[in-house]
Protein backbone atom coordinates (compact mmCIF):
# COMPACT_ATOMS: atom_id res chain seq x y z
CA UNK A 1 0.00 0.00 0.00
CA UNK A 2 1.45 3.56 -0.83
CA UNK A 3 -0.06 6.25 1.19
CA UNK A 4 0.29 10.34 0.44
CA UNK A 5 3.13 11.69 2.10
CA UNK A 6 4.10 15.04 3.08
CA UNK A 7 6.54 15.81 -0.17
CA UNK A 8 3.44 14.85 -2.30
CA UNK A 9 1.60 17.82 -0.87
CA UNK A 10 1.21 21.94 -1.74
CA UNK A 11 1.97 23.74 1.35
CA UNK A 12 3.39 26.82 0.72
CA UNK A 13 0.82 28.94 2.84
CA UNK A 14 -1.33 26.10 4.20
CA UNK A 15 -1.63 25.19 8.44
CA UNK A 16 -0.34 21.23 8.65
CA UNK A 17 -0.99 19.67 11.39
CA UNK A 18 1.35 17.01 12.17
CA UNK A 19 1.10 13.95 14.67
CA UNK A 20 4.78 13.43 15.82
CA UNK A 21 6.00 11.26 18.96
CA UNK A 22 8.05 13.64 21.17
CA UNK A 23 7.24 11.24 24.44
CA UNK A 24 11.33 11.58 24.99
CA UNK A 25 12.68 10.66 28.73
CA UNK A 26 13.24 14.07 30.64
CA UNK A 27 15.27 14.17 33.76
CA UNK A 28 14.51 15.61 37.22
CA UNK A 29 15.14 19.18 36.02
CA UNK A 30 13.23 18.84 33.07
CA UNK A 31 15.77 18.37 30.75
CA UNK A 32 15.67 15.88 27.83
CA UNK A 33 17.81 12.95 28.14
CA UNK A 34 17.49 11.32 24.97
CA UNK A 35 16.59 13.58 21.55
CA UNK A 36 16.32 10.72 19.23
CA UNK A 37 12.71 10.95 18.78
CA UNK A 38 12.93 14.35 18.11
CA UNK A 39 15.90 14.42 15.68
CA UNK A 40 14.15 11.48 13.72
CA UNK A 41 10.84 13.90 13.17
CA UNK A 42 13.19 16.37 11.29
CA UNK A 43 12.80 15.58 7.95
CA UNK A 44 8.96 15.74 7.73
CA UNK A 45 9.24 19.50 9.78
CA UNK A 46 11.70 20.91 7.75
CA UNK A 47 10.09 19.42 4.70
CA UNK A 48 6.71 21.57 5.48
CA UNK A 49 8.98 24.28 6.97
CA UNK A 50 11.38 24.70 4.12
CA UNK A 51 8.42 25.27 1.59
CA UNK A 52 6.82 27.64 3.06
CA UNK A 53 4.11 25.85 5.50
CA UNK A 54 2.51 26.54 8.75
CA UNK A 55 3.77 23.89 11.27
CA UNK A 56 1.46 22.75 13.97
CA UNK A 57 2.91 19.91 16.04
CA UNK A 58 1.21 17.74 18.34
CA UNK A 59 2.12 14.95 20.87
CA UNK A 60 1.86 13.16 24.09
CA UNK A 61 4.44 12.55 26.68
CA UNK A 62 4.28 10.39 29.44
CA UNK A 63 0.81 9.15 31.15
CA UNK A 64 -0.88 12.56 32.85
CA UNK A 65 -4.21 10.36 32.54
CA UNK A 66 -5.61 13.37 31.45
CA UNK A 67 -4.55 16.34 33.80
CA UNK A 68 -1.73 18.85 33.36
CA UNK A 69 1.05 17.57 35.41
CA UNK A 70 3.78 20.35 34.66
CA UNK A 71 6.49 17.76 34.94
CA UNK A 72 5.52 16.13 31.64
CA UNK A 73 5.05 19.30 29.78
CA UNK A 74 6.40 19.46 26.18
CA UNK A 75 7.88 23.17 26.79
CA UNK A 76 11.52 21.72 27.16
CA UNK A 77 10.79 19.87 23.79
CA UNK A 78 9.92 23.20 22.34
CA UNK A 79 13.36 24.62 23.36
CA UNK A 80 15.48 22.00 22.05
CA UNK A 81 13.34 21.65 18.56
CA UNK A 82 14.10 25.69 18.42
CA UNK A 83 17.97 24.62 18.99
CA UNK A 84 17.78 22.02 16.29
CA UNK A 85 15.87 24.16 13.67
CA UNK A 86 17.94 27.31 13.97
CA UNK A 87 14.76 29.09 14.44
CA UNK A 88 12.13 30.11 16.93
CA UNK A 89 9.35 27.58 17.80
CA UNK A 90 6.19 28.85 19.38
CA UNK A 91 5.24 26.97 22.50
CA UNK A 92 1.00 27.07 23.21
CA UNK A 93 0.32 26.57 26.78
CA UNK A 94 -2.83 24.51 26.20
CA UNK A 95 -3.81 21.77 23.43
CA UNK A 96 -7.25 22.90 22.43
CA UNK A 97 -7.84 26.22 24.24
CA UNK A 98 -6.94 30.35 24.12
CA UNK A 99 -3.52 30.06 23.69
CA UNK A 100 -3.62 27.36 21.08
CA UNK A 101 -6.16 29.49 18.97
CA UNK A 102 -4.01 32.54 19.44
CA UNK A 103 -0.58 30.83 18.22
CA UNK A 104 -2.13 28.98 15.38
CA UNK A 105 -3.54 31.99 14.00
CA UNK A 106 -0.48 34.30 14.24
CA UNK A 107 2.02 31.44 12.44
CA UNK A 108 3.78 33.19 9.69
CA UNK A 109 4.36 31.16 5.99
CA UNK A 110 7.63 28.77 7.70
CA UNK A 111 6.92 28.94 11.25
CA UNK A 112 6.40 26.44 13.66
CA UNK A 113 3.96 26.13 16.85
CA UNK A 114 3.91 23.01 19.09
CA UNK A 115 0.73 22.14 21.37
CA UNK A 116 0.71 21.43 24.82
CA UNK A 117 1.02 17.77 25.30
CA UNK A 118 -2.28 15.92 24.27
CA UNK A 119 -2.69 13.91 27.33
CA UNK A 120 -3.02 16.29 29.40
CA UNK A 121 -6.71 16.41 27.82
CA UNK A 122 -9.19 13.33 28.86
CA UNK A 123 -10.39 13.27 25.19
CA UNK A 124 -7.20 12.44 23.15
CA UNK A 125 -7.26 9.29 25.21
CA UNK A 126 -10.87 9.10 25.15
CA UNK A 127 -10.94 9.63 21.28
CA UNK A 128 -13.60 12.38 21.90
CA UNK A 129 -14.76 12.95 18.20
CA UNK A 130 -15.07 16.78 19.82
CA UNK A 131 -11.91 17.29 21.05
CA UNK A 132 -10.69 15.79 17.83
CA UNK A 133 -12.75 18.64 15.45
CA UNK A 134 -11.05 21.18 17.75
CA UNK A 135 -7.79 19.96 16.99
CA UNK A 136 -8.74 19.50 13.04
CA UNK A 137 -10.04 22.98 12.55
CA UNK A 138 -6.70 24.41 12.79
CA UNK A 139 -5.47 23.04 9.75
CA UNK A 140 -5.66 22.34 6.02
CA UNK A 141 -3.74 19.20 5.94
CA UNK A 142 -2.46 16.73 8.33
CA UNK A 143 0.28 14.48 8.98
CA UNK A 144 0.95 11.39 10.96
CA UNK A 145 4.48 11.09 11.39
CA UNK A 146 3.96 9.24 14.97
CA UNK A 147 4.61 5.88 14.30
CA UNK A 148 4.81 4.60 18.14
CA UNK A 149 1.58 5.47 18.53
CA UNK A 150 -0.02 3.69 14.93
CA UNK A 151 -1.57 1.12 16.47
CA UNK A 152 -3.69 3.11 18.96
CA UNK A 153 -7.22 4.82 18.95
CA UNK A 154 -6.25 8.41 20.56
CA UNK A 155 -8.14 11.03 19.37
CA UNK A 156 -5.22 12.69 17.39
CA UNK A 157 -4.55 8.88 15.48
CA UNK A 158 -7.78 8.18 14.38
CA UNK A 159 -10.85 11.32 14.92
CA UNK A 160 -8.35 13.44 13.73
CA UNK A 161 -7.92 12.41 10.42
CA UNK A 162 -11.70 11.34 10.22
CA UNK A 163 -12.42 15.21 11.02
CA UNK A 164 -10.50 16.41 8.31
CA UNK A 165 -12.81 15.34 5.79
CA UNK A 166 -12.30 16.67 2.25
CA UNK A 167 -8.75 17.57 3.51
CA UNK A 168 -5.42 16.21 2.62
CA UNK A 169 -4.11 13.23 5.41
CA UNK A 170 -0.79 12.29 4.47
CA UNK A 171 1.84 10.27 5.97
CA UNK A 172 5.45 11.77 7.30
CA UNK A 173 8.67 10.57 6.16
CA UNK A 174 8.91 8.24 9.43
CA UNK A 175 5.66 6.74 9.41
CA UNK A 176 6.01 6.13 5.27
CA UNK A 177 9.35 4.41 6.55
CA UNK A 178 8.09 1.80 9.17
CA UNK A 179 5.58 1.39 6.92
CA UNK A 180 7.83 0.03 3.76
CA UNK A 181 10.18 -2.34 6.20
CA UNK A 182 7.28 -3.84 8.92
CA UNK A 183 4.95 -4.24 5.90
CA UNK A 184 5.84 -3.83 2.45
CA UNK A 185 9.35 -5.97 3.02
CA UNK A 186 8.16 -8.55 5.50
CA UNK A 187 4.62 -9.35 3.21
CA UNK A 188 7.47 -10.19 0.57
CA UNK A 189 10.79 -11.17 2.29
CA UNK A 190 13.50 -12.23 0.12
CA UNK A 191 14.61 -15.76 1.61
CA UNK A 192 15.40 -17.32 3.69
CA UNK A 193 13.77 -15.04 6.20
CA UNK A 194 14.72 -15.50 9.76
CA UNK A 195 13.09 -14.05 13.01
CA UNK A 196 14.25 -13.56 16.15
CA UNK A 197 11.76 -13.20 19.27
CA UNK A 198 13.03 -12.56 22.48
CA UNK A 199 11.73 -10.83 26.28
CA UNK A 200 10.32 -12.21 28.64
CA UNK A 201 6.48 -13.40 27.72
CA UNK A 202 5.56 -15.84 25.38
CA UNK A 203 1.87 -14.03 26.34
CA UNK A 204 3.24 -11.00 24.72
CA UNK A 205 4.52 -12.43 21.42
CA UNK A 206 1.85 -15.29 20.84
CA UNK A 207 0.49 -13.65 17.99
CA UNK A 208 3.44 -12.45 17.04
CA UNK A 209 5.01 -15.92 16.78
CA UNK A 210 2.07 -17.63 15.45
CA UNK A 211 2.36 -15.26 12.41
CA UNK A 212 6.01 -15.43 11.57
CA UNK A 213 5.61 -19.24 11.54
CA UNK A 214 3.39 -18.76 8.48
CA UNK A 215 5.93 -16.41 6.79
CA UNK A 216 9.03 -17.15 8.10
CA UNK A 217 11.44 -19.93 7.22
CA UNK A 218 12.88 -20.35 10.93
CA UNK A 219 11.90 -18.80 13.91
CA UNK A 220 14.70 -18.51 16.82
CA UNK A 221 13.06 -18.39 19.99
CA UNK A 222 15.35 -16.48 23.25
CA UNK A 223 15.17 -14.47 26.24
CA UNK A 224 13.32 -15.66 29.09
CA UNK A 225 10.05 -17.00 27.04
CA UNK A 226 12.04 -19.97 25.90
CA UNK A 227 11.99 -20.93 29.82
CA UNK A 228 8.40 -21.28 28.93
CA UNK A 229 8.72 -23.48 26.15
CA UNK A 230 11.32 -25.50 28.05
CA UNK A 231 8.49 -26.73 30.85
CA UNK A 232 6.17 -27.48 27.64
CA UNK A 233 9.16 -30.12 26.73
CA UNK A 234 9.19 -31.54 29.96
CA UNK A 235 12.90 -30.01 31.47
CA UNK A 236 13.60 -28.10 34.70
CA UNK A 237 13.64 -24.63 34.52
CA UNK A 238 15.07 -23.84 38.35
CA UNK A 239 13.71 -20.15 39.65
CA UNK A 240 13.50 -19.15 35.93
CA UNK A 241 10.54 -16.50 34.63
CA UNK A 242 8.42 -18.73 33.18
CA UNK A 243 4.99 -18.52 33.33
CA UNK A 244 2.78 -21.93 33.90
CA UNK A 245 -0.44 -21.19 32.77
CA UNK A 246 1.21 -20.58 28.94
CA UNK A 247 2.59 -24.31 28.84
CA UNK A 248 -0.26 -25.82 26.95
CA UNK A 249 0.02 -22.80 24.37
CA UNK A 250 3.96 -23.51 24.01
CA UNK A 251 3.56 -27.17 23.59
CA UNK A 252 1.00 -26.00 20.66
CA UNK A 253 3.63 -23.86 18.89
CA UNK A 254 6.20 -26.85 19.42
CA UNK A 255 3.71 -28.74 17.01
CA UNK A 256 2.99 -26.24 14.79
CA UNK A 257 6.28 -24.89 14.26
CA UNK A 258 8.04 -28.25 13.89
CA UNK A 259 11.20 -27.65 12.55
CA UNK A 260 11.11 -24.13 12.01
CA UNK A 261 10.85 -23.51 15.87
CA UNK A 262 14.70 -23.10 16.98
CA UNK A 263 14.36 -23.37 20.74
CA UNK A 264 17.94 -22.89 22.84
CA UNK A 265 20.37 -25.87 23.71
CA UNK A 266 21.98 -24.55 26.45
CA UNK A 267 21.36 -21.74 28.88
CA UNK A 268 23.77 -19.23 31.18
CA UNK A 269 22.33 -19.30 34.55
CA UNK A 270 23.36 -17.72 37.29
CA UNK A 271 21.92 -18.20 41.48
CA UNK A 272 20.54 -14.93 41.87
CA UNK A 273 19.78 -12.11 40.03
CA UNK A 274 22.94 -10.58 39.55
CA UNK A 275 26.43 -9.95 37.89
CA UNK A 276 28.68 -11.18 40.63
CA UNK A 277 26.09 -14.34 41.40
CA UNK A 278 27.62 -17.97 40.61
CA UNK A 279 26.91 -18.97 36.94
CA UNK A 280 26.71 -22.08 35.27
CA UNK A 281 25.97 -23.07 31.41
CA UNK A 282 23.78 -25.72 31.66
CA UNK A 283 21.89 -27.73 28.95
CA UNK A 284 18.44 -26.08 28.24
CA UNK A 285 15.75 -27.63 30.15
CA UNK A 286 18.69 -28.66 32.62
CA UNK A 287 18.25 -25.38 35.04
CA UNK A 288 19.08 -26.76 38.75
CA UNK A 289 17.39 -25.94 41.20
CA UNK A 290 17.86 -22.42 42.81
CA UNK A 291 19.22 -20.84 39.48
CA UNK A 292 17.90 -18.78 36.69
CA UNK A 293 18.26 -18.65 33.34
CA UNK A 294 19.56 -15.22 32.57
CA UNK A 295 20.59 -15.28 28.70
CA UNK A 296 21.03 -17.61 25.90
CA UNK A 297 24.45 -20.11 26.23
CA UNK A 298 27.43 -19.66 24.12
CA UNK A 299 26.17 -22.86 21.95
CA UNK A 300 23.03 -21.59 20.96
CA UNK A 301 24.30 -18.16 20.45
CA UNK A 302 27.09 -19.43 17.71
CA UNK A 303 24.24 -21.57 16.56
CA UNK A 304 21.76 -18.59 15.92
CA UNK A 305 24.81 -16.87 14.60
CA UNK A 306 25.40 -19.46 12.06
CA UNK A 307 21.54 -19.34 11.13
CA UNK A 308 21.63 -15.28 10.60
CA UNK A 309 24.99 -15.58 8.60
CA UNK A 310 23.27 -17.75 6.19
CA UNK A 311 19.55 -15.63 5.92
CA UNK A 312 18.37 -12.86 3.77
CA UNK A 313 15.81 -10.95 5.32
CA UNK A 314 16.02 -11.06 8.99
CA UNK A 315 13.83 -9.22 11.96
CA UNK A 316 14.71 -9.23 15.49
CA UNK A 317 12.21 -8.30 18.51
CA UNK A 318 13.30 -9.22 21.85
CA UNK A 319 16.87 -9.36 23.74
CA UNK A 320 18.59 -12.79 24.30
CA UNK A 321 19.06 -12.29 27.99
CA UNK A 322 19.45 -9.85 30.46
CA UNK A 323 21.15 -7.55 28.22
CA UNK A 324 21.54 -4.90 30.54
CA UNK A 325 23.74 -6.93 32.93
CA UNK A 326 27.31 -8.27 32.22
CA UNK A 327 27.79 -11.27 31.83
CA UNK A 328 23.86 -12.51 30.53
CA UNK A 329 24.33 -9.80 28.10
CA UNK A 330 26.52 -12.02 26.07
CA UNK A 331 23.95 -14.07 23.78
CA UNK A 332 22.33 -10.75 22.98
CA UNK A 333 25.80 -9.33 21.44
CA UNK A 334 26.61 -11.88 19.51
CA UNK A 335 23.12 -11.71 17.99
CA UNK A 336 23.20 -8.62 17.54
CA UNK A 337 27.10 -8.68 16.18
CA UNK A 338 25.68 -11.40 13.68
CA UNK A 339 23.19 -8.99 12.26
CA UNK A 340 25.60 -5.84 11.96
CA UNK A 341 27.85 -8.59 10.31
CA UNK A 342 25.12 -9.64 7.28
CA UNK A 343 24.27 -8.40 3.96
CA UNK A 344 20.74 -8.65 4.35
CA UNK A 345 17.85 -6.91 5.12
CA UNK A 346 17.71 -6.97 9.17
CA UNK A 347 14.84 -4.98 10.83
CA UNK A 348 15.18 -3.98 14.41
CA UNK A 349 11.48 -4.16 16.10
CA UNK A 350 12.19 -1.23 18.18
CA UNK A 351 11.77 -1.74 22.57
CA UNK A 352 14.92 -3.42 23.87
CA UNK A 353 15.82 -4.63 20.85
CA UNK A 354 16.39 -0.94 19.21
CA UNK A 355 17.70 -0.36 22.65
CA UNK A 356 20.25 -2.86 22.69
CA UNK A 357 21.53 -2.17 19.33
CA UNK A 358 21.93 1.56 20.08
CA UNK A 359 24.06 0.26 23.58
CA UNK A 360 26.32 -1.52 21.03
CA UNK A 361 26.55 0.99 18.40
CA UNK A 362 24.99 -1.00 15.89
CA UNK A 363 22.37 1.42 14.60
CA UNK A 364 24.40 2.22 11.37
CA UNK A 365 25.17 -1.90 10.39
CA UNK A 366 21.43 -2.32 9.96
CA UNK A 367 18.97 -1.65 7.57
CA UNK A 368 16.07 -0.44 9.65
CA UNK A 369 15.28 0.25 13.49
CA UNK A 370 11.91 0.68 14.42
CA UNK A 371 10.66 3.95 16.64
CA UNK A 372 7.45 1.77 17.96
CA UNK A 373 8.09 -1.26 20.38
CA UNK A 374 4.47 -1.66 20.79
CA UNK A 375 3.25 -0.24 17.17
CA UNK A 376 6.10 -2.75 15.55
CA UNK A 377 4.54 -5.72 17.56
CA UNK A 378 1.43 -5.18 15.91
CA UNK A 379 2.63 -4.35 12.88
CA UNK A 380 4.31 -8.05 13.21
CA UNK A 381 1.18 -9.68 14.15
CA UNK A 382 -0.07 -8.89 10.70
CA UNK A 383 -2.85 -6.04 12.21
CA UNK A 384 -4.65 -3.55 10.50
CA UNK A 385 -3.94 0.76 12.07
CA UNK A 386 -6.90 2.43 11.89
CA UNK A 387 -4.49 5.62 12.05
CA UNK A 388 -2.88 4.11 8.79
CA UNK A 389 -5.32 2.89 6.57
CA UNK A 390 -7.72 6.65 7.30
CA UNK A 391 -4.49 7.97 5.17
CA UNK A 392 -5.21 9.36 1.90
CA UNK A 393 -3.73 6.37 -0.95
CA UNK A 394 -1.65 7.91 -3.84
CA UNK A 395 -3.68 6.22 -6.67
CA UNK A 396 -6.75 7.32 -4.75
CA UNK A 397 -5.13 11.35 -4.62
CA UNK A 398 -3.03 11.72 -6.96
CA UNK A 399 -4.51 9.93 -10.00
CA UNK A 400 -1.40 9.64 -11.62
CA UNK A 401 -0.32 6.06 -10.28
Amino acid sequence: MSYLTIDDVEVSGKRVLMRVDFNVPLNDQGEITDTRRIEMALPSIKSVVDRGGKLILISHLGRPKGSVNPAMSLQPVARELSRMMDQPVMFAHDTVGDDSRAKVDALDDGGIVLLENLRFQPGEKEGDPVFAATLASYADIYCNNAFGTCHRADASMVAVPQAMRGKPKVVGSLVEKEIEYLSTVISNPERPFVAILGGAKVSDKINVINNLLGICDQVLIGGAMAYTFSLAQGGSVGNSLVEPDKVELAKELIERGGEKLVLPIDTHAGDAFDANCNKRVVPAGQIPDRFEGLDIGPETARHFASIIHGCKTVVWNGPMGVFEMPPFDEGTKIVAQAIADTSCTSIIGGGDSAAAIAQLGFEDSVTHVSTGGGASLAMLEGKKFAAVELLDQKMEVSGQE
